[in-house]
């Protein structure tokens, strides 16, 4: 039986382990790595409070399949189907999923691997992962990679990134702004598990609105008055569905019919 291009694992106490899993291809995403990704984020919908993204073998992520996609007919994506897995509906799902994902950057993470860096919610790499954009040197542009990093760093770091086509190493990615911290790589998987820990702790009604709010503010909402209206408005929203307790603990707030 082949190796599953995704694998998913369930690791207790509301942590799941997402593992890209094509380490020939540097875990470069085919349309079919893609659907089995969207599948373990749907499988992970609910009993995970935290999600761990990482690769197989030496790299996190190469972005999409080119030699694939430029066998596809070019509106592939326009189908139904296609927006179904297209690398943009893959960050989407990240983005509004309830849990927090982590991504645990081990090794390559090139265009769409930076991609999924910035759709991450927070992000650690080893200190020699090679990270960059080489889309400019291959002619095109960044299509997605390009502006989630644009939308994430300083105008000038950005434009370096995009315009030299050249990598950066985890160590300047942490410098930077564009992961949260650089480890060695043989710390990077137990330096994942502890933050994942010390978050999946906490209420998963209050992490999941408070990842909305971190998903609008600024993105969306950069006034000062309506950002503090609208979180005021998600305090609201979450007290409703918890019991928030006076020393600050909140616990799910039971309803009628529950056991």
């Amino acid at each position: 039986m082949s190796e599953p291009l995704v694998k998913h694992e369930s690791l207790g106490d509301g942590i799941a382990l997402i593992t890209l899993n094509r380490p020939a291809k540097r875990n470069a995403m085919s349309r079919a790595a893609r659907a089995a990704l969207l599948d373990a984020l749907d499988a992970s919908h609910g009993p995970a409070k935290v999600i761990i993204l990482t690769g197989a073998g030496p790299a996190f992520c190469a972005g999409v399949d080119l030699k694939e996609a430029g066998a596809e007919p070019p509106d592939t994506d326009a189908t139904a189907e296609g927006r179904r897995t297209s690398w943009h509906a893959v960050q989407e799902r990240i983005r509004e999923h309830p849990a927090i994902v982590i991504a645990a950057v081990n090794g390559f993470a090139l265009g769409g691997g930076v991609t999924l860096i910035n759709s991450s919610d927070l992000a650690i790499a080893a200190e020699d992962a090679p990270i960059g954009m080489p889309e400019v040197g291959l002619g095109f542009y960044p299509g997605l990679a390009g502006p989630s990093t644009q939308l994430r760093l300083s105008p000038k770091r950005a434009a370096w990134m995009v315009l030299t086509a050249e990598r950066i190493d985890g160590r300047t990615a942490a410098d930077w702004g564009l992961v949260n911290q650089a480890v060695p790589a043989g710390e990077l998987l137990p330096v994942a598990l502890d933050l994942a820990g010390r978050i999946a702790r906490h209420n998963p009604v209050a992490l999941a609105w408070a990842k909305r709010a971190l998903r609008e503010i600024p993105m969306h909402i950069s006034d000062w008055s309506t950002a503090l209206a609208y979180g005021e408005s998600l305090k609201v929203q979450v007290q409703a569905r918890t019991g928030v307790l006076d020393d600050g603990f909140a616990t799910p707030r039971r309803t009628a019919g529950d056991g």
